[in-house]
């Protein structure tokens, strides 16, 4: 068998990499939720955070900021269609609906970015591509139907974590689109986080959340510290991949951070695993593969 290309194995290595931090991050916002921890406020600090860590990384490489009107945009607009606004209902919706459920929404935006990349002609149309989408969407009804019973406003927040895939692939395809100029990977991605932490704080302040943990401890203090390095770890590699692979590639994160994002919420939240969930799992699994392999 031949051996993969340098090229291949490194955006292997930031598929997988990124896919798992992202399913990581999801349970670490369960765990400080339990702990005291508004969400809102736990995604602010996480995003300032792991912002600052990789100012520093960019300042430690010689990267050069040069600002602009395009620069600011994209930063504002990625921040919030690909940070602020995905993470805060994912946030708000984990105390009703679960992690895991949160966790396994993440599936869905390959498929997705493949149905807006289509019209846009940032890929072409196929016949695996669309039975993929199917199949993607069958497990999507699956999904729905294995929400947790006997929360009030159940169905309210199944919605409203189902809407983050579709809001995840709009920011897939914008962030390719827009993408400005020359610009490195190494600053875009603090540029976003600092403009997430922006839209979040802006959120948070007009909205009287708590800044603050009910109790700062050491659970407290060390699950933030957690987060913040493994959020500016999970987008450095976030947009090396995008740069590597484009929106349909960065997209496939998803199903990597569903999996290990409900199996990590069954290990450490107590979460239950319904029955139904292998066949979804299935479903979309099946629909990603194909989507992935469309132009084979």
């Amino acid at each position: 068998m031949k051996a993969p290309a340098p090229a291949s194995l490194k955006g292997f290595f930031c598929l997988v990499s990124t896919g798992g931090l992202v399913g990581v991050t999801i349970v670490i916002a369960g765990l400080a939720i339990r702990s005291g921890w508004h969400p809102i406020a736990f995604l602010l600090w996480s995003a300032l955070g792991g912002g600052l860590v990789l100012v520093a990384v960019a300042c430690a490489t010689a990267e050069r900021l040069k600002l602009s009107a395009a620069l600011l945009r994209y930063g504002l607009l990625s921040g919030l269609l690909s940070f602020a606004l995905p993470n805060m209902l994912s946030f708000l919706s984990i105390p009703h609906v679960g992690a895991g459920f949160v966790s396994l929404c993440l599936a869905f935006p390959p498929l997705l970015t493949y149905g807006l990349a289509v019209p846009l002609r940032l890929d072409r149309f196929s016949t695996k591509g669309a039975a993929g989408m199917t199949l993607g969407l069958g497990g999507a009804a699956l999904l729905a139907a294995s929400r947790p019973g006997g929360v009030d406003g159940g169905w309210i927040w199944t919605g409203i974590a189902l809407t983050v895939p579709v809001i995840v692939a709009t920011g897939n395809i914008y962030r390719t689109v827009d993408w400005p100029g020359n610009a490195s990977p190494r600053l875009l991605a603090p540029i976003m986080l600092l403009a997430a932490a922006a839209i979040t704080g802006v959120y948070a302040v007009f909205t009287d959340i708590p800044l603050n943990p009910e109790t700062w401890d050491e659970s407290a203090s060390a699950l933030l510290a957690a987060q913040m390095t493994i959020i500016a770890a999970t987008y450095a590699l976030f947009f090396a991949l995008q740069k590597h692979s484009g929106p349909i590639g960065v997209s496939q994160i998803g199903w990597i951070s569903a999996g290990a994002g409900k199996l990590l919420a069954v290990a450490f939240l107590g979460e239950a695993f319904p029955a139904i969930l292998p066949f979804a799992f299935l479903f979309i699994l099946a629909g990603v593969v194909l989507v992935s392999r469309r132009a084979r």
